[in-house]
């Protein structure tokens, strides 16, 4: 009786470790994403779906908003598209071979160095960011909205 009481105890406590050990290294992961641990966490299923989330994203920055602007782009603008558009290829290669948790991380850090060359380019042209930075909700026609999900799908909020 004795030893299925320690037993247990010990059982418990190694559970309760985990458990903390786990939350840790997640809030650390959040503290700083592109820390060299940060997708090291994931499984290989989900780093192989954050790869491909970050791919796609690069891929759809490529493709011009305004053709016209892009083309008539100056000689940084062009360096840094061409940059880009290495990466993007770079990745999908990568992403063709990754096997491993480790590997879409690579693909990953390749794909948002991609982005990082289409920021550099969007700002030569003097275009506008892909992604305004929102803080504290959204706004629309001049009024401030902050959403929310309900169960028939989105409801905003007046602010």
């Amino acid at each position: 009786m004795g030893f299925a009481i320690v037993l247990a105890a010990v059982l418990i406590a190694g559970a309760a470790g985990a458990v903390f050990a786990q939350r840790r290294s997640r809030a650390r992961a959040a503290a700083d994403p592109d820390g060299p641990g940060a997708l090291a966490d994931l499984s290989e299923l989900d780093a192989e779906a954050e790869a491909n989330r970050w791919l796609l994203r690069l891929g759809g920055s490529l493709v011009p908003p305004d053709a016209p602007t892009w083309a008539t782009a100056g000689e940084a603008a062009g360096r840094a598209l061409t940059d880009a558009s290495e990466c993007h290829r770079a990745a999908r290669v990568q992403l063709a071979k990754a096997r491993t948790a480790a590997e879409y991380a690579e693909v990953t850090r390749t794909a948002r160095r991609g982005l990082g060359h289409v920021r550099t380019a969007r700002e030569a042209l003097g275009v506008a960011p892909e992604t305004p930075a929102v803080a504290g909700g959204n706004s629309l026609a001049g009024e401030a909205f902050s959403g929310g999900v309900g169960v028939n799908g989105p409801k905003p909020a007046l602010i």
